[in-house]
């Protein structure tokens, strides 16, 4: 499939910088097939609170003024692509790293000059780092050894967490006789084990195939919900995030962008960056023709009808500004809508079929290809539109956001 083309920014952002945001009531995480899952928003009291956090390589700013408040019982995502210091904020959380300004606190407790080996938080690694000797008990015992544990409390203990990870049978069994999935089980089973009141996970289901990561992402939120473990934890994948999140903080360049619940996230982008950076969008350039309290137009050199949205801004006429759609919210056709805005016109440039849905590259009449994404309702041929048919395509004036600048 060609490039469709229709993220066209890519730029950092221009808005809320570091955020500890104000998203409430429960995240709406996307499951396997788009279903809709409610997660649980935890107590609501603070039981991370990052203030202030700024992190120095050298001259390098890995982690810039970052404040953030994570919720006792939560699923926090902290969504990035690489290089924008999720895992360094990490790292200052499981105490690797020193904040080079402000302060950490979990539960309470300022966590300055606390080594790792001493805070209420357990981090499990991308690589899972399983002892290769050990049997599956042996390496989700090793820590409750280390604190020289009674040894029926170590047996009992093992024997309670490989229950909730549905491994009791494989307790004899080593690493390398297991599959992906189930060594990512056993590793989650020896972070689990010595109670920690926070667990941080960095990237954990990212060696795992797309089908079992999608299975092993709700047995996650099943082992969280049952245990009440806040959980913390790092990922680049979108659709991880999620799926697994009360609440996503998006970072860029060191910074949290926005915060909120993953419907907040995707519906209501907060700047461009988070507007672009999340799922598929078309991205029109444009300026403010008017701007009433119930709603603005934009107009947009690429489109033959002004963009209407059902929302005002608060901005001076003639601004500079975008307007964003997301491909599923816009309808196509065959024949010309009778709204004079929110339309326009092209011809299907390329197709992909993805079985339950069909992704459509529409080339306009001004040049700019169009993502459009439908679902497959019908196996009906002559219903279904193909390279070349000249289409219109449509989209309510609830649908778009639009930002300035």
């Amino acid at each position: 499939m060609n490039a469709p083309g229709t993220n066209t920014t890519g730029s950092h952002a221009t808005g809320t910088g570091a955020g500890t945001g104000t998203g409430t009531g429960a995240g709406t995480g996307v499951g396997v097939g788009g279903v809709p899952r409610q997660r649980s928003p935890g107590s609501g009291e603070a039981y991370v609170t990052i203030a202030g956090v700024s992190k120095r390589f050298g001259s390098a700013l890995a982690v810039d003024n970052v404040s953030l408040e994570v919720r006792k019982g939560e699923i926090f995502c902290l969504l990035g692509g690489s290089g924008c210091g999720k895992t360094t904020l990490l790292r200052m959380l499981a105490g690797f790293e020193e904040p080079s300004a402000g302060s950490i606190t979990i539960d309470g407790q300022d966590m300055a000059g606390i080594p790792p080996y001493e805070r209420p938080v357990n981090m499990m690694f991308q690589s899972y780092a399983l002892f290769p000797h050990m049997t599956v008990a042996g390496n989700v015992a090793f820590g409750l050894e280390q604190e020289r544990l009674p040894r029926p409390e170590i047996d009992r203990r093992v024997a309670e967490i490989l229950a909730i990870v549905r491994l009791g049978d494989y307790a004899k069994r080593k690493p390398h006789q297991l599959s992906g999935g189930q060594r990512q089980r056993v590793a989650l089973a020896r972070a689990l084990a010595k109670r920690p009141k926070l667990l941080l996970l960095d990237e954990p289901l990212g060696a795992l195939d797309r089908k079992l990561r999608e299975h092993t992402q709700f047995e996650l939120i099943s082992i969280q919900e049952q245990l009440g473990v806040t959980f913390v934890v790092v990922t680049h994948d979108q659709e991880e995030a999620m799926t697994l999140a009360t609440r996503v903080g998006v970072m860029n360049r060191g910074q949290i962008v926005q915060v909120g619940t993953p419907r907040e996230i995707y519906e209501f982008p907060q700047t461009r960056f988070v507007a672009d950076f999340i799922g598929s969008v078309n991205l029109f350039e444009g300026r403010l023709a008017e701007d009433e309290p119930g709603y603005v137009r934009v107009v947009c050199a690429e489109l033959p009808a002004p963009v209407l949205v059902d929302h005002g801004v608060s901005a001076p006429p003639q601004a500079a500004c975008w307007a964003a759609v997301r491909p599923e919210k816009i309808e196509m056709s065959r024949q010309r809508p009778a709204a004079s805005d929110n339309w326009a016109h092209g011809k299907v440039h390329d197709i992909a079929y993805m079985g339950d849905m069909s992704i459509y590259v529409v080339r306009l009449d001004s040049g700019r290809d169009v993502r459009v994404t439908l679902t497959n309702r019908t196996r009906k041929p002559e219903e279904q539109f193909t390279w070349e048919d000249e289409v219109y395509l449509s989209w309510d004036a609830s649908s778009p956001v639009v930002g300035l600048g």
